[in-house]
């Protein structure tokens, strides 16, 4: 049986803007996932459904989940707040129903059910400043490279867009939206009307109408929208408004207008419009470049396609127009292969490359991130390695040291392959990053003690880079002293008189930070990688999003006839102070 995906925008988050169809979407559901604070806004239409609440930044783990569900056969909601399908959960759910080669026509039934997005619920709030052409800009970095980002900004700017910066700042991104006030100045006055919005139409909802040149001196933080005016953007008793430019053809206060309605489109009565333009510019191209034009087009050609010939012209994607002439039942094509070859022979452009335009379309390059090591027991880098590590990472890459004996890598680049190629080929383990399982392993007494080696290899190859509900650490200790802290991880494998013991849900950092717990002594060797293995694929397929592994363990009680046992919880005392 199918199932049906809903992804829903429920708009600013109060009850009056939520609509009729996204109200009942969540309320057939079977199960309804959503980021905390959403699922706290719309907690007054639940009632039975299963809800699977996460965190922020926690998005691909709900889209999985949310799959995971639906192919299950269940009515499920994913819900985002503004408009899904603007900067939220719609984009994210298809992609990874296309990693998993879903199709429309035998995959589960997907809607997408529209909300208000933010640009427009804030819009309203402050009188009507998106009346034009505007943009939506998030200035989040954290998916999108910064570069990338302001050069949008840049543009946006310098073509009088009204703008509305999305995720404008939070408490470690603070110099973006600093960094994008400075590029608007560049193209906009101090003047220019500014309205900043935090938690439109919900309870703490707090307007405000500044400058641009003051905007920095309000609050502005991820519950905000900002809205910056264009060029024509006024305040009038306390409403930002922006033309759509009546005022042009019309006379506003007037009930006669001085043109008829038939006489408006016209395009003398339009001198601005691109038809206007192009037939002034039309009249000003000389009769000696439309002379040069045959000329260039005729010169070499055989006498079948030569003269009588039309002049036309059309813009290089590169810019500025470009004047050429075909033959009188030639093409155009054949035109506008020519008149690209041409500006390419003056520019200097190989003849063998010219005409082409592919290379100039913008490329966006991969974010690649990815843990490097020596080995699974090896520890020590050789110089050659540590050199082709920083090759690699370049000057725009970063390269960390984690505690865990990895180089944590992360680059931009639109060729991966080659750079893990490289690195593999140079004697280094590459390990995937995030929710996946990873093998930890002690380096075996400088391998002294190699006997469980090939134990932890195969956990690696079997398990390692495996997906689950959040990263598992598999500590891996060679002797009894376990001396690399195999038993403070999520599952620990201690080797010891030639056999294995086992521990399960250790916690490693917080208040109530504990080791795993023991569960199992003198594991026969050939069978502690199917018992790894059973209990990761049992996680793996009934954890929940974000749900670590101690709290997993707790919740389900057993794991392979392994029992949890209840921690004892410690009293901790006030820290005293005084002399």
């Amino acid at each position: 049986m199918k199932g049906k995906l809903s992804v829903i925008g429920f708009g600013p988050g109060s009850f009056d803007h939520i609509t009729k169809r996204a109200r009942e979407a969540i309320q057939e559901s079977d199960v309804v996932i959503g980021y905390n604070t959403y699922v706290d806004l719309i907690r007054g239409l639940l009632n039975e459904q299963q809800v699977v609440r996460t965190g922020m930044t926690e998005e691909v783990s709900r889209a999985q989940e949310a799959v995971r569900q639906a192919e299950a056969g269940k009515t499920v909601a994913v819900i985002s707040s503004g408009d899904a399908g603007v900067y939220g959960m719609a984009g994210l759910i298809y992609e990874v129903l296309m990693e998993k080669g879903w199709r429309r026509e035998d995959g589960v039934e997907v809607e997408v059910i529209p909300g208000i997005s933010a640009i427009n619920s804030v819009a309203s709030l402050l009188g009507a400043p998106v009346m034009h052409d505007a943009c939506t800009i998030s200035l989040s970095d954290h998916l999108t490279p910064w570069e990338v980002i302001i050069r949008r900004v840049e543009a946006a700017a310098s073509a009088d867009f009204v703008i509305a910066l999305y995720n404008p700042r939070s408490g470690r991104r603070t110099r973006q939206i600093v960094e994008t006030q400075r590029v608007l100045l560049q193209y906009r006055s101090p003047d220019t009307p500014v309205g900043i919005v935090k938690s439109a139409y919900r309870e703490r909802q707090d307007v405000v109408i500044t400058t641009l040149g003051k905007m920095l001196e309000h609050d502005i933080g991820m519950l905000t929208t900002v809205i910056i005016g264009n060029s024509t953007t006024v305040v009038y008793d306390g409403l930002i408004i922006t033309p759509r430019g009546y005022q042009r053809k019309y006379t506003l206060d007037a009930d006669v207008q001085p043109l008829r309605p038939h006489e408006r489109l016209r395009t003398e009565a339009e001198p601005w419009s691109l038809d206007a333009q192009q037939e002034e510019a039309s009249k000003s191209v000389s009769e000696e470049n439309k002379a040069l034009a045959v000329e260039s087009r005729s010169d070499g050609l055989s006498e079948s396609v030569k003269g009588p010939y039309v002049v036309d012209s059309m813009l290089d994607p590169l810019g500025g127009p470009v004047y050429g002439a075909r033959a009188e039942g030639e093409s155009p094509l054949a035109l506008a292969l020519e008149a690209l070859r041409l500006v390419d022979a003056h520019r200097g452009v190989p003849e063998s490359a010219q005409g082409e335009r592919n290379g100039y379309l913008f490329k966006q390059e991969q974010i690649l991130e990815f843990a490097v090591s020596p080995g699974l027991a090896e520890k020590k880098l050789t110089a050659q390695q540590l050199m082709l590590l920083a090759e690699v990472v370049g000057e725009h890459g970063t390269m960390e040291y984690t505690p865990h004996h990895q180089m944590l890598v992360r680059i931009a680049t639109s060729d991966p392959e080659s750079v893990t190629g490289r690195l593999r080929a140079a004697g280094l383990l590459l390990a995937p990053v995030g929710d996946v399982a990873q093998i930890k392993a002690c380096d075996f007494c400088n391998m002294d003690k190699a006997d469980s080696v090939p134990y932890a290899e195969e956990l690696h190859r079997r398990l390692g880079g495996m997906r689950v509900p959040k990263e598992l650490k598999i500590g891996f200790n060679g002797c009894g002293m376990a001396c690399y802290g195999a038993v403070k991880e999520d599952i620990g494998i201690v080797y010891r008189r030639e056999k294995f013991d086992l521990f399960l849900g250790g916690k490693t950092v917080g208040r109530n930070a504990h080791v795993a717990q023991p569960v199992a002594e003198g594991i026969e060797p050939e069978r502690l990688v199917e018992t790894i293995e059973r209990i990761v694929a049992r996680y793996a397929a009934d954890g929940h999003p974000n749900e670590r592994f101690h709290k997993f363990y707790k919740r389900v009680k057993e794991l392979e006839g392994y029992r949890y046992q209840e921690v004892p919880a410690f009293q901790i005392e006030n820290a005293v102070c005084g002399d």
